[in-house]
């Protein structure tokens, strides 16, 4: 069973840039698909981007694209989510999420992430 902790969240200037991390503990970091998801008060849960187990397929929405980028690095057993050009919508608890799940790789679907982290605030202001 993998254990998940986001880091690197904070208060930023629109245009400002953060990088998030998601550092793992307890499994083998490499049998997970890798997810970020964020919610803003008031909001639903929402999908942010995914990585697949060994970081050759990413997916991400279309409203960060071109501005936020996932990757991972197995070998420090840390995902991260880079951020860039934000904006105050941006504004939300960000959250880590990992899944193992057999069959087809369902980014987008929360239901399929076993693990999540407790959440790292950012807060983006105009």
């Amino acid at each position: 069973q993998v254990h998940v902790v986001e880091s690197g969240g904070g208060l930023v200037q629109a245009g400002g840039s953060l990088r998030l991390s998601c550092a793992a503990s307890g499994g083998t970091f490499s049998s997970y698909y890798m997810g970020w998801f964020r919610q803003a008060p008031g909001k639903e849960r929402e999908f942010v981007a995914a990585i697949s187990w060994a970081g050759g397929s990413t997916y991400n929405v279309d409203f960060v694209k071109g501005r936020f980028t996932i990757s991972r690095d197995n070998a420090k057993n840390t995902m991260y989510l880079q951020m860039d050009s934000l904006k105050p919508e941006d504004t939300a608890v960000y959250y880590c999420a990992a899944g193992s799940r057999g069959g087809s790789w369902y980014p987008r679907a929360s239901q399929r992430y076993d693990y999540w982290g407790q959440g790292t605030q950012v807060t983006v202001s105009s």
